[in-house]
């Protein structure tokens, strides 16, 4: 094991150190995810009729969401575990209509909850004001604001232009002319403005220009909205077209998937010192980071997928173990589909033979911190040679990886959790303010323990 004795209390440690291991095996169930969570409590708000959420995951995320929809009327509660369920609440819906027109809202650094509720209350006609952290106030909303004011959306600045925090005032809205909005900063501003667009009820066009980034996360919210009775007409990745009344109807229980982004930690783990499976997800997963272990299997990892029932009635899971040669391959890959597992690639760099290139990741740069310049940073720390472009990342492993580095996390939980995998290269490794993975996995040391030798 680590050494460690870890629990909860323990993550609120300034710093943590992990020891050397080599070896990795076991199971993991992982928490639900992220981007279900917040994009399944705000469609069950929208909705008409009771929603029970299952597997909702519990962070500081959907805290923000949670506390955020209260405040605009909502009853949530928290029936804790139910039925072998974990995490169970329930809410019924709004029927596409907040009951408090002025509110107050702070939403840490929760980008899934800050860009969806910007457009779902500008189509909202009350009085709103949305902030958070520092980060968020430096995380680029522009792009959705401009396409909100397309429609009539009534928003003000109230710091730097383009930036929150948001002042959001009633606003009467026209729908004629298409919207158009830029595809590639970020997915979020185009999951945002098609979950909202049904509040409307006007048939509404988005426009994407340029090249859309994170597709698999549009997958995510255009599945979720099916599944609350709104169906997008689109062509391509190009044109959306929400019909004229479209309702959000609640299909009463929703089971989120484990997250995916997660499962990538504990893969790279099996892949790197030995075999681990992880419960939760599949390979039918709707969530775009599962093609993450493909990736593994590029760089020679051996990846197995069970479905539900295939052994003694187990649910879903994946397994990865490390290659026969002990040794992975190092791969030039365009990331895209998997923005946010693929920062678990760049650790893994560090186990293979030869240089890796991460491509298409310019999305990094608006994330919790511009996490292509923080991973070259840090990466550096523990010996590897680094080029950073505007939208990829080029490592190549050194010969030993240097110990004892102390590892800066800028307050992304991402960052900290990436950097727990270089235990595994046999030497000591000091994370610090470990408590930043409080925003998706809150026992994430923990469960990586248990797994590590």
């Amino acid at each position: 094991m680590l050494g460690l004795e870890i629990d909860n209390k323990d993550i609120k440690m300034e710093q943590l150190t992990l020891k050397p291991a080599d070896k990795a095996s076991g199971s993991i169930t992982l928490p639900g995810s992220k981007s279900i969570s917040n994009r399944t409590l705000l469609l069950a708000a929208l909705s008409s009729g009771y929603t029970q959420i299952r597997n909702l995951l519990v962070s500081d995320d959907t805290d923000r969401m949670i506390e955020a929809l209260i405040k605009l009327g909502l009853n949530i509660n928290n029936l804790g575990q139910l039925n072998s369920s974990n995490n169970v609440f329930e809410l019924v819906g709004n029927n596409a209509e907040f009951s408090i027109k002025d509110a107050d809202l702070f939403l840490g650094n929760a980008g899934t909850a800050f860009r969806p509720l910007t457009a779902a209350l500008a189509f909202s006609n009350g009085h709103y004001h949305l902030h958070g952290v520092p980060r968020m106030h430096e995380r680029p909303i522009g792009d959705l604001v401009d396409a909100l004011r397309q429609a009539g959306a009534n928003i003000e600045y109230l710091g730097n232009d383009g930036f929150p925090p948001l002042k959001i005032s009633p606003a009467k809205l026209d729908l004629s002319q298409p919207i158009k909005i830029r595809g590639d900063v970020s997915s979020q501003f185009l999951t945002a403005l098609l979950m909202a667009l049904p509040l409307t009820k006007q048939q509404a066009t988005i426009e994407v220009v340029g090249e859309l980034i994170s597709k698999p996360y549009i997958e995510i919210t255009l599945n979720l909205m099916a599944r609350f009775g709104v169906n997008v007409q689109r062509v391509g990745w190009q044109k959306f077209t929400v019909v004229a009344d479209s309702r959000y109807q609640s299909p009463t229980l929703v089971e989120v998937e484990g997250d995916a982004s997660s499962a990538s930690y504990f893969l790279a783990a099996g892949a790197i010192g030995g075999y681990v499976e992880v419960y939760g997800i599949g390979k039918d997963s709707i969530q775009g980071d599962v093609r993450f272990s493909e990736a593994l299997e590029l760089m020679g990892a051996d990846i197995f997928y069970y479905s539900r029932g295939d052994v003694a009635h187990e649910p879903s899971h994946i397994g990865a173990r490390r290659p026969v040669t002990g040794k992975l391959k190092a791969i030039d890959l365009d990331c895209n589909h998997i923005p946010d597992a693929a920062m678990t690639l760049a650790i893994l760099a560090l186990f293979a033979e030869g240089t890796t290139i991460l491509r298409n990741i310019a999305s990094w740069r608006v994330k919790e911190t511009d996490r292509i310049a923080a991973m070259a940073t840090e990466l550096r720390k523990v010996g590897a040679i680094v080029e950073e472009g505007a939208d990829y990342i080029k490592i190549t492993p050194p010969a030993q990886l240097t110990p004892n580095a102390v590892i800066d996390t800028y307050d992304d939980h991402r960052m900290a959790m990436c950097f727990s995998l270089v235990s595994l290269g046999g030497v000591p490794i000091t994370i610090n303010d470990p408590k930043c993975v409080n925003k998706t996995f809150p026992d994430y040391f923990a469960q990586f323990a248990s797994i590590v030798k």
